[in-house]
C-alpha cells in the first residue's frame, strides 16, 4: 500500500472514534441545536463533493464524486426536515393560544 493511502486510512479511523466519543457525550437538550450544526457541516460537504466530481480527473473520481453529491445532498434535506419536525413539536396550537387568552 501507498503511504498516502496509510496515512488516508489513519486519519479515518481516528475521526470516526472522535466522532463516535463526541456524539456520545451530547446531552438530549442539545441535539436540535446540534443538529442544525450538522447540517451546516453537511453543506459544507456537499460542497466539496461538487468539486470532487467536477474535477474530472478519472471517471472514477467522477462516480465517487456523483455519489457523494447524492449522500450528501440526502443528509443536509432529510437534517433539515428532521430538524423542523422537531421544531413544530415546541409550537403551540393557535387554538390552545385563544382558548388560554379567553
Amino acid at each position: 500500500m501507498s503511504e498516502t493511502l496509510l496515512v488516508s486510512i489513519y486519519v479515518f479511523v481516528l475521526a470516526t472514534f472522535v466522532g463516535v466519543e463526541v456524539i456520545s457525550k451530547v446531552p438530549p437538550l442539545l441535539h436540535t441545536p446540534l443538529m442544525s450544526g450538522s447540517n451546516a457541516i453537511s453543506g459544507i460537504t456537499l460542497v466539496g463533493s461538487l468539486i470532487a466530481a467536477g474535477e474530472g480527473h478519472a471517471s472514477v473520481s467522477v462516480y465517487l464524486g456523483m455519489t457523494a453529491v447524492i449522500f450528501a445532498t440526502i443528509n443536509v434535506v432529510g437534517g433539515f426536515l428532521v430538524t423542523d419536525r422537531m421544531l413544530e413539536m415546541f409550537k403551540q396550537d393557535d387554538s390552545k393560544k385563544k382558548g388560554a387568552k379567553s
